[in-house]
C-alpha cells in the first residue's frame, strides 16, 4: 500500500524521520504563502471540495498557511497544559482534532489531485506540500508536554471512554517511538542514527533505480513475441502505431518484466532478464553499484534505534504496531503454513517439469527463469485458463453495478451517484453513502476509473489507489471522504471499458479498503477507518472483498457479454475458481521465505548472505544460484516501509480468509448472510482503529483466528 495514502499513521518501520528539540519550541521555516485563499473559494455550498477552483498556487498557499496555524495551535495547547485543571479529552484531544481537520483536508485534496490530475499538482509541487504537511502534523506527536499529559492521564485512576483511552495510547506509543522519553544525549544519538539511516536508504534506492533503468533487451523476431498479449506488445514496441512489426524493447519494469517472463518462449532471453534482475546491487557488473554495504549499515542503524528506544531488536520494535504481537508468533505462523506449502511446492514442481517435458522442454530440470513461462502454459493447456478471454465478460458498468449491489445487500447501505459535484475530470463521479436511519449521507467517495496518459500518474508498482481525503470526526462534524483512482482502459465510442481479471480484482480490493474508511462510526479521526489499524491488518477488508470474486453468484452478477448477453460461462467460472490453487504451494513458499528473511535480518546480526543461504533451502525447491543476490535489491524492506513487516502481506490474507469463512458458512441462507454482513459492518468496518484487531476478530468470529481457512482457500488443506 502506498506510503502517501498511509501517511495518517506514524509507524516504527518508516516514520521515525523527524526528532524535534524538546522544551525549546519549534524552528519553523516560513514558506512563501502567497495570496490568501479563502475557504469559500475551495469549498462548494454542499461542503465538498471545489476541485474546479484548485490550482498549484492556492494548494501551496493553503498548506503553507495551515501548517503555520497548526504548529502555532500546538504550541498554544502546550502552554495551556501547565494548568492544573486540564481536561485531557476536552483541552488536548478535542482541540488537536479541531486544528488538524483543515490541514488534513487540504493535504487529502492535494494527494487526490496528484494521483488523479498530475497537471494540476505535478510531482515537483506535490512532494514539498506532502513533506511540509507531514512535518507539521508530526509536531503533535513530538511534543513532550502533550506526551507527559497523555501518560499522566493513562496512569490515573479516572474512568474514561474506551475510544478516548485508545487515542491516548496511540499518542503515548508514537511519542515513545519518536524518543520523547529519552535523555538529551540519547535523543541526539537517535537523531544521528535517523539521519544516517535516511542517507543510506537514499543511496541504496538510487543505485537500484539506476540499474533497473539501465538494462534493456531488444527483440526483433516476431516469433519470439507471438504469444504476447496485445497490451504487452503495445508498451514494448518501439513504434506503438505498428506494434506487430517491432522491434520490441524489454525492460526490468514490473509491468514488462513479469508478463515477458510468462509469455516469452526463448529460454536464453528469460535467463538474461532473470539474471539481470537478481544481480542488481550485487556488484557483479559494476562494483560501484553494490548495495551490500548499505544493507548492513541500514540494519545496524535500525538496530541502534531500537536499542535506544528500549527494544532488543528492530523486529521487536516493529511488533508494537502489529496484530501478531511478537516475532515468535509470526515465526510460528510461518512454520505452520510452511508445513503444507513446501511439500505442495515440491509436488507442483515435479508436475510442472513433467508437463514441460511433454511439451518440448529438453533440459534436466526447471530453473527459476523457466517457471513463469511453463506455469502459464500449464494454466492454458491443462486448466483451460486464458486470462485474455475473460475481459469481454467484464464491462466496467456491469462490474461496478454488481459490486455496488453486493455492498448494499451485505451492509444495508445505498450508494447513490450525485450529479453537479465539482471533480478534477469529467470522467470522475461522486457517490453518496446513505443509511436507512439517516437522510443525510454518512460518507462519500469519488471514483476515477480511466487511464489518462497526459495528466494521470501510472505507477508501475500499483494497480490503483484509495486516498483518504477526509476522516470521520464527530468533534469536527466531518463525514469520511475518499477517492478511488484507477487506470482502466478508456471506453471506445460504441463500447464501454472492459476490465481484465486483474482490474476486477483491483476494483474489489480497493473498494473493500475504502469501505473501512467510509463506514467507520468512531468519534475521533485519530482512530477512524484505517487510522491506527495495525499494519498486518490494514489489507484485511480489501482481501475479504476479493474473496467474493470466487463466489459463482458474484461472478454472474458482475459479468455480461455485451454482444450475446451471456453471463460468464460455467466452464470459465470453474477454470477461474480452480486456477487460484495452481502453484499455490510455490507462491506461498516464496512469500513465507521473504517474510522469514525480513524478520531474521532485523532480529539477528549475522551477515546478510549467511542469512540468505541458511533460509533459502528451508523454503525453496531450487538450489540457490551462486550469482543470485536478490536480497541486494529487496527495496521493500530497506528503502520502503516494510522493514520487519513484510510478513503482513501473508498475515492479512490469512486473516481475510478466516473472516470470509463466516460468509461462506452462511451461503444459501439469505438471512444468515445478512447477519454476517451486519456483524462485519459493526466490527471491522465500524470500529476501525478504535479497538485492537484481535478483539474485533474475536467479536466477529467468536474465537481467535486460525490458519485453516487460508490453507483451504489455496487448496493446501491441512487435513489432506
Amino acid at each position: 500500500m502506498s506510503m502517501l495514502i498511509r501517511s495518517g499513521r506514524i509507524l516504527c518501520s518508516k516514520k521515525l524521520l523527524t526528532v524535534n528539540p524538546r522544551n525549546v519550541g519549534y524552528i519553523v521555516l516560513l514558506p512563501e504563502i502567497g495570496d490568501d485563499t479563502s475557504k469559500d473559494q475551495l469549498s462548494q455550498s454542499n461542503g465538498l471540495p471545489e476541485f474546479g477552483n484548485y490550482t498549484i498556487e492556492n494548494c501551496t498557499a493553503a498548506i503553507a498557511r495551515q501548517t503555520l496555524e497548526f504548529e502555532s495551535a500546538v504550541r498554544k495547547i502546550e502552554r495551556d497544559i501547565a494548568s492544573s485543571n486540564i481536561n485531557i479529552e476536552k483541552d488536548v484531544l478535542e482541540r488537536l482534532e479541531l486544528i488538524s481537520s483543515p490541514l488534513e483536508l487540504t493535504w487529502g485534496i492535494s494527494k487526490t489531485l496528484y494521483f488523479g490530475n498530475n497537471t494540476l499538482i505535478p510531482t515537483k509541487t506535490y512532494l514539498p506540500i506532502h513533506e511540509r504537511a507531514r512535518r507539521a502534523r508530526i509536531t503533535k506527536y513530538n511534543n513532550i508536554k502533550i506526551y507527559n499529559a497523555v501518560r499522566n492521564a493513562l496512569s490515573s485512576e479516572k474512568e474514561m471512554d474506551s475510544e478516548v483511552k485508545t487515542v491516548l495510547k496511540k499518542f503515548s506509543l508514537e511519542g515513545k517511538l519518536n524518543g520523547l522519553n529519552l535523555k538529551e544525549n540519547e535523543l541526539q544519538m537517535l537523531k544521528e542514527c535517523l539521519n544516517k539511516l535516511t542517507s543510506e536508504k537514499h543511496v541504496l534506492k538510487q543505485k537500484i533505480e539506476v540499474q533497473t533503468h539501465q538494462f534493456s533487451h531488444t527483440i526483433t523476431e516476431y516469433n519470439t513475441v507471438r504469444d504476447f498479449p496485445k497490451d504487452l506488445l503495445e508498451i514494448t514496441s518501439m513504434d506503438s502505431r505498428n506494434y506487430l512489426n517491432g522491434p520490441w524493447k524489454i525492460t526490468l519494469q514490473p509491468n514488462i518484466y513479469i508478463p515477458t517472463m510468462q509469455y516469452c518462449p526463448d529460454r536464453e532471453i528469460r535467463w538474461n532478464l532473470w539474471h539481470r534482475i537478481v544481480t542488481r546491487g550485487s556488484g557483479y557488473l559494476d562494483r560501484d553499484k553494490a548495495t551490500g554495504i548499505h544493507i548492513e549499515e541500514i540494519r545496524y542503524q535500525r538496530h541502534e534505534v531500537a536499542k535506544l528506544l528500549g527494544y532488543d531488536t528492530f523486529a521487536d520494535m516493529s511488533m508494537e504496531t502489529k496484530m501478531a504481537g511478537s516475532v515468535e508468533n509470526v515465526k510460528k505462523t510461518i512454520n505452520i503454513l510452511l508445513e503444507k506449502a513446501k511439500p505442495a511446492q515440491d509436488l507442483e514442481m515435479k508436475k510442472l517439469y513433467d508437463f514441460s517435458v511433454e511439451n518440448g522442454f529438453k533440459y534436466d530440470r526447471l530453473e527459476l527463469w523457466d517457471v513463469p513461462y511453463w506455469r502459464k502454459r500449464q494454466e492454458l493447456l491443462k486448466h483451460g485458463f486464458n486470462s485474455e478471454e475473460y475481459k469481454k465478460y467484464f464491462p466496467y458498468p456491469k462490474v461496478l453495478q454488481g459490486l455496488f449491489q453486493l455492498c448494499e445487500k451485505l451492509f444495508n447501505v445505498v450508494l447513490k451517484h450525485r450529479k453537479e459535484v465539482s471533480t478534477w475530470h469529467k470522467d470522475v463521479k461522486y457517490y453518496d453513502v446513505l443509511e436507512p436511519h439517516c437522510s443525510a449521507p454518512v460518507a462519500g467517495f469519488y471514483l476515477d476509473p480511466y487511464a489518462r496518459k497526459d495528466n494521470k500518474i501510472h505507477n508501475l508498482n500499483s494497480d490503483g489507489w484509495m486516498i483518504s481525503i477526509q476522516n470521520k470526526s464527530r468533534i469536527c462534524d466531518k463525514i469520511p471522504l475518499a477517492a478511488l483512482i484507477f487506470n482502466f482502459d478508456l471506453p471506445s465510442n460504441d463500447s464501454p471499458s472492459h476490465l481484465s481479471i486483474k482490474d476486477v480484482n483491483s476494483l474489489f480490493y480497493r473498494f473493500g479498503h475504502a469501505l473501512q474508511h467510509l463506514l467507520t462510526r468512531t468519534s475521533f479521526s485519530e482512530v477512524a477507518g484505517l487510522s491506527n489499524v495495525e499494519w498486518d491488518m490494514v489489507g484485511v477488508c480489501g482481501h475479504v472483498f476479493t474473496h467474493f470474486l470466487y463466489n459463482e453468484d458474484t461472478l454472474k452478477s458482475i459479468s455480461c457479454n455485451l454482444d450475446t448477453g451471456e453471463k460468464l460461462p460455467i466452464n470459465m467460472i470453474n477454470s477461474f475458481l480452480e486456477v487460484r490453487k495452481h502453484m499455490a504451494g510455490y507462491d506461498l513458499s516464496k512469500e513465507l521465505y521473504l517474510s522469514a528473511l525480513d524478520l531474521e535480518l532485523y532480529s539477528k546480526k549475522d551477515y546478510w548472505l549467511k542469512v540468505v543461504r541458511n533460509l533459502w533451502p528451508q523454503f525453496r525447491s531450487f538450489p540457490l544460484d551462486k550469482q543470485d543476490a536478490h536480497l541486494c535489491s529487496f527495496t521493500q524492506i530497506f528503502t520502503e516501509e516494510w522493514a520487519a513487516a513484510y510478513y503482513s502481506h501473508v498475515w492479512s490474507r490469512m486473516i481475510a480468509s478466516d473472516v470470509y469463512g463466516a460468509f461462506q458458512e452462511a451461503e444459501g441462507d439469505e438471512n444468515q448472510m445478512k447477519d454476517v454482513g451486519r456483524r462485519f459492518r459493526e466490527t471491522f468496518l465500524a470500529l476501525g482503529g478504535s479497538v485492537e484487531s484481535a478483539k474485533i476478530f474475536r467479536h466477529f468470529r467468536g474465537r481467535d483466528h486460525s490458519h485453516q481457512s487460508f490453507l483451504n482457500y489455496l487448496g493446501l488443506d491441512s487435513n489432506k
